[in-house]
C-alpha cells in the first residue's frame, strides 16, 4: 500500500502502492516450487526451514500469549492517521485511525498475529499498522531475497467487507523519517485485497507520482484468485523473490508458489530502477480501512460493514542466497584509506539511496541522505602512520536554512565522532565540491561509518567519494 497509491476500476490497482503457471522445476525456482506442493499446514504452523543455499535473516513466528503486543525488537507501531509530517490519511483516503493498542494488534496465543478492524459506538475506525524495526532487506550482490508470510485475510465477504483493505508489503528505506519521496525509492506490494474478493493483487511503485514509468498512482502489478481455497477462508503463502543473481534484475511475486506477478530492471531506465532498488526495505503489516483501493470497487466502510474481522498472519521470515557479482558493487574490505572510496560501495547502509552521477569520473553516488542514515565501509586499512583529515566529494540541493553533519566514525555507528564537517547547500544536488575536515589520528584497520545529522527531517546531503590524508 503505498502512501499515496491508488487503484483505478479499469486497472484494478489503487492510489497508495498500494496495491495458471505453476513452478514446474523445483530446481529452477525451489522455494516457490516447494511451496507450491506443500500440504496443507496447520493455522499454527512454524516457519518453513531455510532450504539448501538459503539462509534465514528474519523470523517472527508470533508466538507469545493471547492478547500480548507484538515483539518490539522486531516491530514498531505506525499510530494515528499519517506519519509526522507525512501524507494525511496515510496518503490513501484510508479512514482508520491506527493504533498499538491490543484491541487492534494482538497475538492469539496460538502462533498468530491478529490485526483487528474496531468500530466504536461513534462510528469511528480503529485499526493496525505495524513495520519491521529493519530497514536492511534486500538481496545481497549476485544473491537472492525472499520476503514470504503466511496469512489469512479477514474471513468476510460481501457487503460486510466493503472497505477493507489488508496488506503485506515494503517501502524503501528512504522513505522513513523523509516521508516525502514515494514512489521513487520504491514499493513492493507482495500481498494486497479489498472487499474480501478472493482475489491478491502485487504490485511494483516506482518513479514519479501521478504518471511515470510506473504510471502512478496504479503501479506496475497484476492480480489472481487464491489457489485453491479462498484468501478469506484459508492461510496462504504470499511472497517476494528479488533476485540479483542474473543478468537482469527481477523482482517475483508468488501465492503458493504461484508467480502472479515479475518486473525486470530492463523494464524502466536505469536511473528509476536504481532508485527503487538500490537500498534496503523495510515490511509492513497493516489493514486499512477505506481509501483509493477499496474505493474503486464499491467504496466503504458503510454502516453494514462488520468490525471485528482480523487479518490473522502466522509467520514474517526473511531468507537470502548467494553472494559476489551481481548489479551492486560488491563489498570489497582491505580497502586503501588514502585511495579513493566510493560512497556507493558500502557493506552495509540504513536510509540512503544511490543514483547516477554527473560528477568528474562518472559512476553513482549516495543520494536521499538526511538525519540518521548511515552507510558501512568493512575493512579500511590505515597503516602505521596516523590519518588526520578526511575529505569527501559532496553535493547539496537542500533549500536554505536546511544542512547537517556529515560524520566519521570507527567499528561502530554508536562511537564517538572521530571528525566531522558541516553543509548546507552547494547549489544543486549535482554540483560538487571537495571539503576536508580533521580527524583524530587514526592507525590500523577499523570499519568505517559515514552517519549523517541533521535538526532537519529533509535530504541534505549527496556524497560522491571519500578518502583519508595524513
Amino acid at each position: 500500500m503505498s502512501e499515496t497509491s491508488g487503484t483505478s476500476p479499469a486497472g484494478g490497482r489503487r492510489r497508495r502502492s498500494v496495491r495458471r503457471a505453476l513452478v514446474a522445476a523445483l530446481g529452477t525456482l525451489g522455494l516457490a516450487a516447494a511451496a507450491a506442493v506443500a500440504g496443507v499446514a496447520p493455522a499454527d504452523a512454524s516457519a518453513p526451514a531455510p532450504p539448501s543455499g538459503w539462509t534465514q535473516v528474519f523470523l517472527d513466528d508470533f508466538n507469545g500469549s493471547a492478547g500480548s503486543g507484538v515483539n518490539t525488537a522486531n516491530w514498531q507501531y505506525d499510530t494515528g492517521t499519517s506519519y509526522p509530517g507525512g501524507a494525511a490519511n496515510w496518503g490513501t483516503g484510508e479512514v482508520e485511525t491506527m493504533t498499538s493498542s491490543t484491541s487492534n494488534v494482538a497475538l492469539d496465543g496460538n502462533g498468530n498475529l491478529q490485526i483487528t478492524p474496531r468500530r466504536d459506538s461513534s462510528g469511528r475506525w480503529t485499526s493496525g499498522r505495524i513495520e519491521t524495526n529493519r530497514t536492511d532487506f534486500q538481496p545481497p550482490a549476485g544473491g537472492k531475497l525472499r520476503v514470504q508470510a503466511r496469512i489469512q485475510m479477514p474471513n468476510v465477504t460481501g457487503a460486510a467487507a466493503k472497505g477493507y483493505w489488508p496488506a503485506f508489503w515494503a517501502l524503501g528505506a528512504p522513505y522513513r523519517g523523509n516521508y516525502q519521496n514515494w514512489p521513487g525509492v520504491g514499493e513492493l506490494d507482495i500481498m494486497e485485497n479489498v472487499q474480501g474478493l478472493n482475489t491478491v493483487w502485487s504490485t511494483f511503485h516506482c518513479g514519479t507520482n501521478p504518471g511515470g514509468p510506473c504510471n502512478e498512482t496504479t503501479g506496475v502489478g497484476n492480480s489472481t484468485a487464491c489457489p485453491g481455497s479462498t484468501c478469506q477462508s484459508a492461510f496462504h503463502t504470499y511472497a517476494m523473490e528479488w533476485d540479483r543473481s542474473a543478468s537482469v534484475e527481477e523482482i517475483r511475486f508468488y501465492v503458493d508458489g504461484v508467480n502472479l506477478h515479475t518486473v525486470r530492471a530492463n523494464q524502466f531506465d536505469a536511473t528509476t530502477w536504481n532508485n527503487a532498488t538500490k537500498h534496503g526495505y523495510f515490511l509492513i503489516l497493516n489493514v486499512a480501512m477505506g481509501g483509493g483501493f477499496p474505493g474503486a470497487f464499491g467504496g466503504g466502510p458503510y454502516a453494514d460493514t462488520e468490525p471485528g474481522h482480523p487479518m490473522t498472519v502466522d509467520y514474517v521470515q526473511v531468507l537470502q542466497s548467494g553472494s559476489g557479482g551481481g548489479t551492486t558493487p560488491p563489498p570489497t574490505g582491505n580497502r586503501d584509506a588514502y585511495g579513493t572510496i566510493q560512497a556507493e560501495s558500502f557493506d552495509s547502509q540504513s536510509g540512503v539511496n544511490t543514483e547516477t552521477t554527473t560528477d568528474t569520473g562518472g559512476g553513482q553516488n549516495l543520494s536521499y541522505v538526511s538525519n540518521g542514515d548511515w552507510a558501512q565501509y568493512k575493512g579500511v586499512d590505515f597503516g602505521s602512520t596516523p590519518a588526520t583529515q578526511f575529505k569527501a566529494r559532496v553535493a547539496s540541493g537542500a533549500a536554505s536554512g536546511v544542512g547537517g553533519l556529515v560524520e566519521v566514525r570507527l567499528d561502530s555507528r554508536s562511537n564517538a565522532p572521530i571528525g566531522s564537517f558541516a553543509l548546507s547547500g552547494t547549489g544543486g544536488w549535482q554540483n560538487w565540491q571537495t571539503v576536508p575536515a580533521n580527524i583524530s589520528g587514526v592507525t590500523g584497520t577499523h570499519d568505517v561509518y559515514l552517519t549523517f545529522t541533521s535538526g532537519q527531517p529533509a535530504d541534505f546531503v549527496n556524497v560522491n567519494w571519500f578518502t583519508f590524508t595524513h
